[in-house]
């Protein structure tokens, strides 16, 4: 059992209609037909929505995903059509706001792996792959790959995992051509992101994108991109293959709720805890460290 520890209660504002809240954002849909997206500070670990939210963090995962929309634009257009706030919308939810062409949305989970960790390090530590692709021997964990991989994965509900699937099973379900489509666009963006952030002084580990077709069936990249909720971001001064990595992301939060402090069992049906002060102000510098690290901008 898993999702949200306390499920919110979406706003209603006139003119829009709730679709869906996810883990982060809650989409709605305006009179004219677009997807009007609020991403807000609720951050999750283990599939569950945490109780508590992390200031600050829907602006940061926002402003971040449009500057890397802006790095990414000669390579595959975006859903962002505007930025301003919708008639009627609160005054909270300025800043985290996107109005977005409504896609067609392609139901996988495009991941591409540049070094070795997460579920890629369990899935080659029993079979020597990853979603079928055959790896070298002797990698470990951090490892950076001979070349980076596409590793697709199913969409799961909230509160369910995400599997990997092979790329075979990616073109039997969605046909051969979209298929190609999705890795070449998927590596492509990889690799411009990679080299982005490489002068920057931080490793992309690995990243998922979410793609969808426009009314007239051209490929879109949609949702967030590129931030420490969808990426593994880590220092490059500290990488060192062989164990986990430093990262900037919300891994105070997982390694909190493992410990002893939290008296949390994830392993039981009971929801995780609320966080403590410092576990939060530890999270929200981290995010906030890979957005000026990346952007070159200060926080303000």
């Amino acid at each position: 059992m898993s999702g949200f520890v306390e499920k919110p209660e979406p706003l209603q504002v006139p003119g829009l209609v709730h679709l869906h809240t996810g883990k982060v954002r809650d989409l709605y849909q305006n009179e004219a037909g677009q997807l009007v997206m609020v991403a807000s500070d609720r951050i999750s670990a283990y599939d569950w929505v945490l109780p508590t939210e992390i200031p600050d963090k829907g602006r940061v995962l926002t402003r971040l995903s449009l500057w890397w929309f802006d790095q990414l634009a000669d390579l595959v257009p975006n859903h962002v059509i505007s930025t301003e706030l919708p008639p009627g919308a609160p005054a909270e939810w300025e800043g985290r706001t996107l109005v977005c062409t409504s896609l067609r949305m392609i139901p996988v989970e495009c991941v591409a792996r540049g070094y070795l960790t997460g579920s890629g390090l369990a899935e080659y530590e029993q079979t020597r792959t990853v979603c079928g692709l055959a790896l070298p021997e002797g990698l470990t964990d951090g490892s950076e790959l001979p070349a980076p991989i596409f590793t697709p994965a199913t969409k799961a509900a909230v509160g369910d995992h995400d599997e990997n699937v092979s790329y075979e099973e990616v073109a039997r379900q969605i046909g051969a051509e979209t298929a190609a489509l999705l890795r070449q666009t998927t590596v492509a963006v990889y690799d411009r992101a990679r080299d982005i952030a490489r002068d920057r002084g931080i490793i992309l580990a690995d990243t998922k994108f979410e793609f969808g077709f426009d009314a007239d069936g051209n490929l879109i990249i949609a949702d967030e991109v590129l931030t420490p909720d969808s990426s593994r971001f880590w220092p490059a001064a500290d990488w060192e293959p062989g164990h986990a990595q430093p990262s900037y992301d919300k891994q105070y939060v997982r390694d909190w709720l493992t410990s002893p402090a939290s008296g949390w069992d994830r392993r039981s049906e009971q929801p995780p805890p609320a966080l403590p002060q410092e576990i939060v102000d530890a999270t929200r510098a981290k995010y906030l460290e890979a957005y000026e690290l990346l952007t070159g901008v200060r926080w303000a």
